[in-house]
């Protein structure tokens, strides 16, 4: 209960509205991260890299010592100190040559922990399998794993992840497009109020006709042809806008956590729940004959006990809330426990009280 009801006090003390910059609303079509994978190898491991049998890092370590003029046979190498790694990062826009990157590495075989371990230059690609980052470094891995001879073993957080900031040195210009005769701003939750204000704000900055909306995710804002489109780009994301939100709930069962969203309304309905326990406690005895030499045998039995309590709740009538605040305070005057609200919450949903989406986690 007390989750629950720290979880709607705080909505209810944040559900003043407040206006957000275009930056952070939406983001320019052209202008985008890219994602970039590489597979490599990690060296220096302490006896917990992957299998020395392990046919992808013979092969890799393999064609790694060839590269650099050494060159061995697969079934030769038995190294318990490598491992496997995936690598992923994110290229900004506007990157350039010699700009630091920051990877994370993860396991892609059988090792038990990527602790220690240092990263051999491997080449990051884009989706246009072109060779954008080159990574290398010593990882930071937030664990460790200890084992001991008799099978004893200690293991603390994820050991098989690891970061490397700034590990990774872009080799090519990032492919970023900047718009030519108009900017089209793309809202990262589509939705046709929010876009329609967007443009209404817009207009009042640079005049009429300033911008358009082209659907729920897309405002257009045409330029003249000698525009300094860095400042115009600048100008306009400073510019705030009042979002429009949807009516959600979201519940999250296993911590008992409730979270209602702005915009939840609720009608005037009638609730009543109770709970029904039932108590089964059996207790061993012993039954043995009673005549001193009577015929029959010892024998333990089970008394069972059984206790019903049924709590009565009386009927309880939630009237209209129009804000977050009278939402939360007509659900903590139910005095009902979290897996009860959960419960209350999706029947006042079905019975249409509850004007807002119900998204479970």
């Amino acid at each position: 209960m007390r989750t629950a009801l720290i979880s709607l006090v705080v909505l209810a003390l944040a559900s003043t509205a407040h206006a957000d910059r275009i930056k952070d609303l939406a983001t320019i079509g052209g202008v985008r991260d890219n994602h970039l994978t590489g597979f490599g190898i990690v060296v220096g491991l302490d006896g917990t890299g992957d299998d020395s049998r392990s046919a992808m890092v013979r092969g890799a370590l393999t064609k790694m010592l060839k590269k650099l003029g050494v060159t061995i046979d697969p079934k030769d190498v038995d190294a318990k100190n490598v491992a496997a790694v995936m690598i992923t990062a994110e290229l900004p826009p506007f990157a350039k040559p010699g700009m630091a990157l920051d990877i994370t590495v993860s396991s892609a075989g059988n090792a038990k922990s990527l602790s220690g371990g240092t990263l051999l230059a491997t080449p990051l690609k884009g989706a246009d399998a072109r060779t954008w980052a080159i990574a290398q470094g010593s990882l930071s891995v937030g664990g460790f794993v200890a084992e001991g001879g008799s099978g004893t073993k200690a293991k603390k957080n994820h050991t098989l992840v690891g970061i490397l900031p700034g590990g990774a040195i872009v080799e090519a210009s990032a492919p970023t497009v900047m718009p030519q005769k108009q900017i089209a701003f793309v809202l990262k939750q589509p939705d046709f109020t929010t876009a329609t204000r967007m443009r209404d704000a817009i207009v009042a900055l640079l005049g009429q006709d300033a911008a358009r909306v082209n659907d729920a995710a897309t405002v257009v804002v045409p330029f003249a042809k000698d525009t300094d489109v860095n400042t115009l780009i600048a100008k306009l994301e400073a510019v705030e806008v009042q979002p429009d939100l949807k009516a959600k709930v979201i519940v999250d069962e296993r911590t008992g956590t409730i979270v209602i969203g702005e915009a939840v309304t609720l009608r005037t309905a009638a609730i009543t729940f109770g709970a029904l326990t039932i108590e089964i406690d059996e207790t061993p005895s012993v039954s043995q004959p009673v005549a001193p030499f009577g015929t029959g045998s010892t024998k333990v039995v089970a008394k069972t006990d059984m206790k019903v309590d049924e709590q009565d709740k009386p009927i309880r009538v939630l009237n209209n809330a129009a804000t977050v605040g009278d939402v939360a305070a007509a659900l903590a005057a139910l005095g009902a426990k979290p897996r009860d609200l959960v419960a209350i919450l999706r029947a006042l949903k079905a019975s249409g009280a509850l004007r807002a989406d119900l998204e479970t986690m």
